[in-house]
């Protein structure tokens, strides 16, 4: 099935909807030839984005990071609803019929200069499964410490670009070993993200139940899925920690997720083909969070 594509540009500041089947990119496209763009992902429930205002922010800072040209919130917005209206119905699921929603500004052509493109799919099967069962992880070394990369404006530290060359790579290499995820450690040993996903772990004490995940401030892009688990979290009273993680913390943890906006949180079954402790009860309750956030 096609998707549904609409774009954005200095004409149709508001979108217009695109046959899907014919060519819509130039080959002299520099987010396709370099990479030089930026994106977000997000899921959309019965027409409706979740977290919607969270991602377009997120947006909003990939594209001043690289000086970028952004058509602004409300043309997002037209042009998402656009898109959703014209797409097939998404993939039943038990929250509803879910379809992914791709928003992504590209530098264009230098003749043409900088336009955007929503495309919208029914979710994948695949995706919504590891919802239930769960995913395996591996660790693996990042190669150097983003925390470094902070201070360096030309590095596009905490701007989602295109350039997801890397990510790809490490996902077909964890394949490779049966697994399905990668979790990045810094040269410490520290933790930082997913390939694809933020980190939340849990550890029951006397009190309750503590989430965390790593440091969002040191060169780790803020997740939003993470964020609001987050924000659901603390309006219920429930105690909330950033790290800094270490593989023992993630090993000995009451329950470890990986979270992403369309796959929402995956427990992670087993890490390093280590089996983990999994508390469907406790994902449960964070995916609650994730319903008024």
């Amino acid at each position: 099935m096609a998707p549904t594509v609409v774009r954005i540009d200095q004409a149709s500041p508001n979108g217009r909807l695109l046959d899907a089947s014919r060519p819509i990119i130039d080959i002299e496209d520099e987010g396709y030839t370099r990479g030089d763009g930026v994106f977000e992902t997000m899921l959309a429930v019965d027409g409706s984005v979740r977290k919607f205002p969270r991602h377009l922010s997120r947006l909003d800072h990939s594209a001043r990071l690289l000086q970028l040209w952004n058509p602004g919130q409300d043309a997002w917005r037209a042009a998402v609803d656009l898109a959703l209206g014209s797409a097939p119905e998404g993939t039943d699921t038990t929250l509803g019929r879910e379809h992914t929603v791709k928003t992504l500004l590209s530098r264009g052509t230098p003749e043409e200069g900088a336009y955007g493109l929503v495309i919208v799919t029914p979710v994948p099967a695949t995706t919504i499964e590891q919802r239930t069962t769960g995913v395996k992880a591996m660790l693996l070394p990042r190669g150097h410490d983003p925390a470094e990369d902070s201070d360096l404006p030309w590095l596009l530290s905490g701007a989602k670009t295109l350039s997801y060359a890397v990510n790809m790579a490490v996902l077909r290499y964890v394949k490779s070993l049966g697994a399905q995820e990668a979790i990045f450690t810094a040269a410490d040993r520290r933790i930082l993200e997913g390939a694809t996903s933020s980190v939340i772990m849990a550890r029951r004490t006397r009190s309750g139940v503590k989430i965390y995940t790593p440091e969002p401030n040191h060169g780790i892009l803020p997740g939003t899925t993470q964020g609001a688990i987050f924000a659901g979290a603390r309006d219920a009273g429930w105690d909330v920690g950033f790290g800094p993680l270490y593989p023992t913390d993630l090993m000995e943890a009451d329950g470890l997720w990986l979270a992403s906006s369309v796959r929402l949180l995956a427990p992670v079954t087993h890490l390093n083909r280590q089996g983990l402790i999994t508390d469907g009860d406790l994902t449960e309750e964070l995916m609650e969070f994730l319903k008024s956030h």
